[in-house]
């Protein structure tokens, strides 16, 4: 190893530690834009509008894509194939008992045994982000 190697080694040493923890993004929940998708309104929608909306679909997969890369990909794996530490959400089926328990699960999180595995992002997430996100998730091949 030459002196510059070393140096470079010994200088990225505190570095790695940092990385290591950020590897998967900022822990913090993050907002999603969702412009290009019309407001859905205040009231929740029991099942998932953008489903069968073909007009609609690839908008909400290309914003869902950006939604679940930035708040559920450090759990859930990226392009929704879980190593294990989160339910593997390709499993969740389609329809309105599947969207209700996704809508409430997002919305209030989890808590397990008095941990928090899950944040709550209800106030953060909007409906369009969420069925985006939803949308998204089923496009995804088991």
């Amino acid at each position: 190893m030459t002196f510059r190697a070393f140096l470079v080694a010994v200088m990225l040493l505190p570095v790695l530690p940092i990385a290591a923890v950020y590897g998967h993004g900022d822990g913090a929940p993050q907002p999603v834009d969702t412009s290009g998708l019309p407001p859905l309104g205040e009231q929740w929608l029991a099942t998932n509008p953008y489903r069968n909306d073909e007009a609609l679909r690839a908008t909400a997969i290309e914003i869902g894509s950006r939604g679940y890369n930035s708040n559920c990909a450090r759990c859930h794996g990226l392009e929704v194939k879980s190593g294990g530490m989160a339910p593997d959400l390709r499993e969740l089926g389609e329809g309105e008992s599947e969207d209700a328990w996704f809508i409430a699960r997002v919305l209030g999180g989890a808590t397990v045994g008095g941990r928090q595995k899950m944040p709550p992002f209800d106030g953060l997430l909007n409906q369009e982000a969420i069925w985006a996100i939803r949308t998204y998730i089923d496009s995804q091949p088991e």
